[in-house]
């Protein structure tokens, strides 16, 4: 979605999100802005707000609503039991938020978060460990629960699925006879190929036994409503956490190819077991019109658009003209980061696309490749992630006063960092310092010796890359 203006409909107050060091890092009024506007978007982001937005129990009907205005009613009363199963680093808050809304109408769950919260109060699910990006043995014997209480649910029953980012990793269930130690193998030179998130879930939905509709199969003919928190751009859900509940458009032949384009040597039991789909030994995962679907329904309830309309109602509210400009940036982060500061050089120099004060934001996710070494080594590289590089790479072009570049990731980890992202000005950086940082993928250090360096800690939501542009005053 490209360029809109947000008026100002509905505030949002202070909110849960807190920068660590705030009171220095907000050296000016626009630094302050920047922070706001970020804080908003992760705030309306976070699984409470958004099972308050999506989801409603009244006269015994749950109601769920998507960001795409869909609305699905189910009538409780129907079904013998309703049980919730779920993955992903928004899973526990968005089941939390759920469980409270069903009360004593969910008869009990199974999800797996990365790093399970310690709650106060005593929930009708369990809530599972599991591991990302690498899959490990209590992974998979978590993720096998889900699949028991999937597979206990009859034509009677309501299996709600909570999926967010991080499925794809926390929802580990290998197929036979592939093990786990293959499948971390397998996962591991997936992640470091450079193959796209197609090509990835491709393999991924083949080589397990949830992945690519076929948790829905092992549903049916249960109910199935999915709600989903969308991490990806487009917000498709066979791509979110690789599509558990919904129909699966790759093959077998697309999973061979994969490792054939890209040279992976995967173990012998991945490569039996794809050879084998192949040759029509094993059932392809469920596709559109499959029966397995014929109970199910996906609502995406929050997504990259949650976050910017937030941050813009928060800029409107400072009183700041708001632009949404895309929530699908993608490509290079320090590429990303130079036509930011071109942006914002046109909105000071021509009032280009609204003339300041403005804040100009947008969503998606940007991407680090390491270059550098010698005839193709890696390079050792320090720390600092798309967020770090695309502010850095920002600074080195700002010239003028008056206008910061904010840029965090909306789950509170940027990259391998302990960051969530980091702010700047042209007077922030030094630009040889900055340059070279870039060479070495190490601009995290140069950026807190800067105190510009954002962190908030894991927020327990993620709806990718979250970027706010200041401009203070047009010349």
């Amino acid at each position: 979605m490209y360029g809109y203006l947000c008026p100002a409909d509905h505030a949002f107050g202070m909110t849960d999100v807190t920068f660590r060091d705030r009171e220095r890092i907000a050296r000016t009024p626009a630094h302050g802005v920047a922070l706001d506007c970020l804080a908003a978007g992760i705030e309306a982001a976070l699984p409470e707000n958004v099972v308050a937005d999506a989801v409603s129990v009244a006269g015994g009907t749950l109601r769920v609503a998507g960001v795409d205005g869909t609305i699905g009613e189910y009538d409780l009363d129907a079904y013998e039991t309703v049980r919730l199963v779920g993955a992903g680093k928004a899973a526990e808050g968005t089941a939390a938020a759920l469980a409270d809304r069903l009360g004593d109408r969910l008869d009990g769950g199974v999800v797996i978060a990365d790093e399970p919260g310690e709650s106060e109060e005593e929930r009708p699910f369990d809530v599972l460990p599991g591991d990302h990006p690498l899959p490990t043995e209590r992974g998979v014997e978590h993720a096998r629960r889900i699949v028991d209480v999937a597979a206990a649910a009859g034509p009677d029953d309501l299996v709600l699925a909570v999926v967010t980012g991080g499925a794809s990793a926390l929802l580990a269930a290998p197929a036979a006879p592939i093990g786990v130690d293959d499948l971390r193998e397998l996962t591991d030179a997936l992640l470091a190929c450079g193959a796209s998130i197609d090509e990835i879930n491709a393999v991924r939905k083949h080589c397990s036994a949830v992945k690519g509709g076929q948790l829905a199969r092992i549903a049916a003919p249960a109910t199935v409503v999915t709600l989903a928190v969308s991490d990806v751009v487009g917000d498709d859900p066979a791509v979110i956490g690789s599509g558990p509940t919904v129909p699966d458009t790759s093959t077998y032949d697309d999973a061979l190819a994969t490792l054939e384009r890209y040279g992976i040597d995967a173990p012998a039991t991945v490569r039996d077991r794809l050879r084998a789909g192949a040759d029509g030994e094993r059932p392809e995962t469920p596709a559109a019109g499959d029966p397995a679907f014929d109970g199910t329904r996906t609502f995406v309830v929050g997504n990259a658009r949650t976050a910017l309309d937030a941050a813009a109602t928060a800029a409107a509210d400072r009183g700041y003209d708001a632009v949404v400009l895309a929530d699908d940036v993608v490509g290079e982060a320090r590429d990303a980061g130079r036509e930011h500061a071109a942006l914002a050089e046109a909105c000071v120099v021509d009032g280009r696309p609204v003339a300041p004060p403005a804040v100009l934001l947008t969503g998606g996710e940007t991407t680090v490749t390491l270059t550098g070494g010698t005839d193709g080594d890696p390079i050792e590289t320090g720390s600092g992630g798309p967020n770090a590089e695309f502010v850095a790479s920002a600074g080195i072009e700002l010239e003028r006063e008056g206008v910061v570049v904010a840029s965090v990731d909306t789950d509170g980890i940027d990259g391998a960092s302990d960051a969530a992202g980091g702010i700047v000005d042209a007077a922030t950086l030094s630009t040889p310092a900055a340059r070279d940082a870039l060479s070495r993928h190490d601009v995290a250090p140069l950026l807190a010796e800067a105190d510009a360096l954002l962190r908030t800690g894991p927020t327990g939501t993620n709806v990718n890359d979250l970027r706010a542009v200041v401009v203070t005053r047009r010349e």
